[in-house]
């Protein structure tokens, strides 16, 4: 039962690159399946959380999760995606960010 308020849903741009691209990446990278709804809109299903960061100024950051970090890394890689923040520590684990073929920018965090 969906509750009022919970973050449900995120969209994230493919307008750096084309659809298919950042379907193939994601597929790729990690595993994601989609479901299209038409020529320009594809819907993933892979879980959602979500925290507010107060130190810095930051853009929304969709953040995953891997049980094994540097495998992920260099899978993000292989699928075409750039690192732009290596792996480093953080309060509760590690994480590194990368960039997908559309631009838009993402992180993965571990153990």
């Amino acid at each position: 039962m969906k509750k009022t308020g919970k973050l449900d849903y995120l969209e994230m741009s493919a307008t750096g690159g084309t659809l298919d691209s950042v379907k193939a990446f994601y597929s790729r990278a990690f595993g994601w399946s989609f479901t299209d709804y038409g020529p320009s809109y594809a819907a993933f299903d892979e879980g959602l959380e979500g925290g507010f960061q107060s130190e810095t100024a930051v853009k929304p950051l969709p953040v995953l999760y891997s049980e094994r970090l540097e495998e992920t890394a260099a899978a993000v890689v292989e699928a075409g995606g750039r690192i732009v923040q290596p792996i480093f520590a953080f309060p509760g684990g590690r994480r590194f960010h990368f960039v997908d073929p559309a631009g838009n920018e993402l992180a993965v965090w571990g153990q």
